[in-house]
């Protein structure tokens, strides 16, 4: 390689992984951007870029030579997810890495309402027995995600009845993961579960959209079948129905729940609520 990085960070060209590596270029941490695309690769100072996916063993043990820590952001939803993560943390002990920083979901478990947490949990044991230092950020809901909830019609549609998600903001995300990033080893078998500072229901949702931007936004509460239903008209396969529906459902279930406080212990901060997010700037 042609530059030493003890620091690799993926999904840099993502949302979450680019907030990631500009604040750490910000405090002048050498890092090495593991990306599918080196063209979209975000231009930083004492960074290098070297291309990688996460099913390709060999790409991943080359892209990671020399590196100490991994901030891993968890693949894009598809089927094989958890097979090329597999793959990658495998690559990535035989590159000599020490520790994974891993994005994880909140609640994961082998019988997760949600079907994606599902995923998240075999990525966490498969991390657990390679023998690597690990630490699991186990993200909520993406507060950022809820605008696009509603529809055209300004209705958010799921099965999620009165139950509430203690939905965290994509910003204090990365704040914790560069404060782990920064010093890993404090922070060594660590599980985060990351949260906004309070739980809010969908109701309760759609009634801070419709403050933010003065557009009504309303919540209908389906059933599961006027769920899948509703959702049929995107031609979607039917894991990522799946996933969409589940979504509503593990909410009514109460498995977003509790609030936790460890964005304000890592990062040093309180967590975004709601209504500051959509009160930012476009």
């Amino acid at each position: 390689m042609a530059m030493d990085a003890a620091l690799a960070i993926t999904g840099a060209t993502g949302r979450l992984g680019g907030r990631v590596a500009r604040q750490l270029a910000e405090r002048g941490v050498r890092q090495r951007l593991v990306v599918r695309d080196p063209a979209r690769a975000p231009a930083l100072d004492g960074t290098e870029v070297v291309q990688a996916t996460y099913d390709d063993a060999d790409a991943a043990r080359r892209a990671l030579e020399g590196v100490e820590t991994v901030f891993m952001v968890s693949g894009a939803e598809e089927p094989n997810r958890v097979a090329a993560h597999r793959t990658f943390v495998d690559a990535a002990a035989a590159a000599g890495v020490t520790r994974l920083v891993y994005t994880s979901f909140f609640g994961a478990a082998p019988d997760a309402t949600f079907t994606l947490a599902r995923d998240h949990w075999a990525t966490e044991e498969h991390i657990r027995a390679s023998g690597l230092a690990f630490t699991f950020l186990r993200d909520n809901l993406y507060m950022d995600f809820v605008p696009m909830m509603a529809g055209d019609d300004g209705v958010i549609r799921g099965p999620a009845s009165s139950g509430r998600a203690a939905v965290v903001a994509q910003d204090d995300i990365a704040d914790v993961a560069v404060a782990v990033l920064l010093a890993p080893e404090a922070h060594g078998g660590a599980t985060y579960d990351l949260t906004g500072p309070e739980a809010l229901s969908m109701a309760e949702m759609a009634a801070a959209l419709t403050e933010a931007t003065g557009r009504p936004v309303t919540f209908l509460d389906e059933s599961i079948d006027e769920a899948y239903a509703s959702r049929a008209s995107y031609g979607a396969p039917k894991w990522q129905v799946d996933a969409w529906v589940s979504t509503y459902l593990a909410i009514a279930s109460g498995e977003l729940l509790p609030v936790s406080d460890a964005v304000a212990k890592v990062a040093g901060h309180p967590p975004t609520s709601l209504a500051e997010l959509l009160a930012r700037p476009a």
